[in-house]
């Protein structure tokens, strides 16, 4: 029987209206994640200073790394353990809740034994010595999380990530600023923040799936699972790493006062980055469910999609944060503005990573070996680069170097598993067009405007008149036909239908 056209047309405007739904849903979150963080780097910099800052900085660096090592890939392989056990998803959640418990217990257990890891820098107080007993929280956070993104449930997430963390952390930093505890205020408030969070994402996945019927501990098969998110896990860690070493080598080479100038313009850099994290929970779901069924030319034309999304958004943000960087940075205190020039860099590299990232999104299901590859080799070549680069003296040394190291990394990966996933998938996968010039010209120049005006007016009217040009022009000449669902509020029936799609099937074996 041939199945019905019309049908098939209804599925793809659903699932690009998933898509967008969700991406606008996360993308609201990323906006509050984004109303909170800056205050919180306001307060870290004006009250505990860059030095304090740099070794918080380091510090949850590493724990979030074991965390990451802890997850096991499952943030994102979760979905597929589902796909293939329709009947079980609690049973898959469990597993993969009890696995990341484990390994989070280890890692906390390791760095627990050796602070100094941590806190390479400076005299390691009481809480220091069992601030990585929150790795638990953050790990098994973001599992749950990711079993209810399989169920299209963004909104836990937007709760979690960008409500009760960010906004948590900016409080008790406040609070605590103005106690005897302000010598580890900024750590007892990611603390709490993290735990909080772990709640507010641990009890939702609770009541959704439910206590699996039936489960035992399976050492052989949490094993498994184990070895079969491999991959994912390694891609995990290269990506984030890649986010991070930059922080490490610089924590072993400069100075804490250093870190904390760069800890902030990477913060700031990296909220363009956010912006694609933002479809993570609901591009693997969509992805799964036509790489089951082969339909690998959909699959390219929805990377196309959100790579072409993320690219409009990310540029329209970089250029307004670099053309006010500077005014932005001296926000944080007079000691921060010389990270101007790091900021730029930084900046930079999201235009560059940003292709890579959303390619990954569909690499990990069809090509988990050599993308794996191409991430350790980016990690390697960032290595090497910053190891050159950062110990020396003058303008590129430093910070610059670390900073430099990441573009050229990132300009790698991007070119590089871009062409992997064509190959793969036999399309096209870019979503650079030419509108995005067309808009990006205008734009500058409105900037090189804006840095005639005072600093209040750059980062108040200024700002906004740098993504006010570029969102008009995009909007005008750029943005055509499902191109405009990121931004529909009038698509109801089609949103419905999304919210109805049914969950992927088991996936062939594809990711060699």
């Amino acid at each position: 029987m041939l199945a019905d056209p019309s049908a098939s047309v209804s599925r793809d405007a659903a699932e690009t209206a998933a898509l967008a739904k969700g991406g606008r849903t996360s993308f609201f979150g990323y906006v509050l994640r984004l109303a909170a963080r800056l205050p919180f780097l306001f307060i870290a910099g004006r009250l505990y200073g860059a030095e304090a800052l740099g070794q918080f900085a380091y510090a949850t660096m590493v724990v979030e790394l074991a965390a990451m090592l802890a997850t096991l890939g499952l943030k994102r392989g979760l979905a597929e353990d589902m796909a293939r056990r329709p009947q079980d998803e609690a049973g898959a959640l469990f597993d993969a809740l009890v696995l990341a418990l484990i390994v989070s217990l280890a890692g906390s257990a390791l760095l627990v034994a050796l602070p100094q890891l941590l806190f390479p820098a400076g005299a390691i107080g009481p809480l220091g010595q069992w601030f990585a007993l929150i790795i638990p929280f953050i790990a098994l956070a973001d599992v749950a999380l990711a079993g209810l993104a399989y169920h299209h449930d963004v909104g836990a997430q937007v709760r979690a990530r960008a409500i009760i963390e960010p906004w948590m952390l900016s409080i008790a930093a406040l609070a605590l600023a103005f106690t005897a505890l302000k010598g580890d205020g900024m750590l007892i408030a990611y603390l709490l923040s993290m735990a909080a969070a772990c709640l507010a994402a641990v009890m939702p996945a609770l009541r959704r799936f439910g206590w699996p019927r039936g489960w035992r501990f399976d050492p052989a098969r949490l094993w498994a699972i184990a070895r079969a998110n491999v991959p994912l896990a390694g891609a995990d860690v290269a990506e984030w790493g890649a986010r991070r070493l930059d922080i490490f080598i610089l924590g072993r080479f400069a100075s804490a006062e250093v870190v904390g100038i760069y800890y902030v313009a990477q913060q700031i850099a990296s909220l363009p980055q956010r912006l694609k994290s933002s479809f993570d929970p609901i591009l693997g779901p969509v992805l799964t469910r036509n790489l089951a069924v082969g339909n690998l030319a959909k699959v390219a034309s929805h990377v196309r999609q959100i790579s072409f999304w993320v690219a409009s958004v990310q540029l329209a943000v970089v250029l307004a944060l670099g053309m006010t960087g500077k005014a932005g940075m001296g926000l944080f205190g007079p000691a921060f503005a010389a990270g101007v020039v790091v900021l730029a860099v930084l900046l930079t590299v999201e235009l560059f990573a940003a292709q890579a990232a959303v390619a990954e999104g569909a690499l990990i299901y069809v090509a988990r070996g050599p993308n794996l590859m191409w991430s350790l080799i980016g990690l390697g070549v960032q290595l090497g680069l910053s190891l050159w680069l950062v110990p020396l003296e003058g303008p590129i040394g430093g910070g610059v170097g670390a900073a430099l190291a990441l573009a050229v990394a990132a300009l790698l990966q991007s070119v590089a598993k871009s062409r992997l996933l064509a190959a793969r998938l036999g399309h096209a996968v870019a979503g650079w067009r030419f509108s995005l010039i067309l808009a990006g010209v205008p734009a500058f120049g409105t900037g090189l405007l804006v840095l005639r005006t005072p600093e209040p007016i750059q980062l108040s009217i200024g700002f906004v008149a740098i993504l006010g040009t570029f969102g008009f022009i995009i909007w005008r000449f750029g943005f055509k036909g499902a191109d405009r669902l990121l931004f529909s509020r009038g698509l109801k029936k089609i949103e419905a239908e999304a919210a109805n799609l049914p969950l992927a099937p088991a996936l062939p074996d594809q990711a060699s």
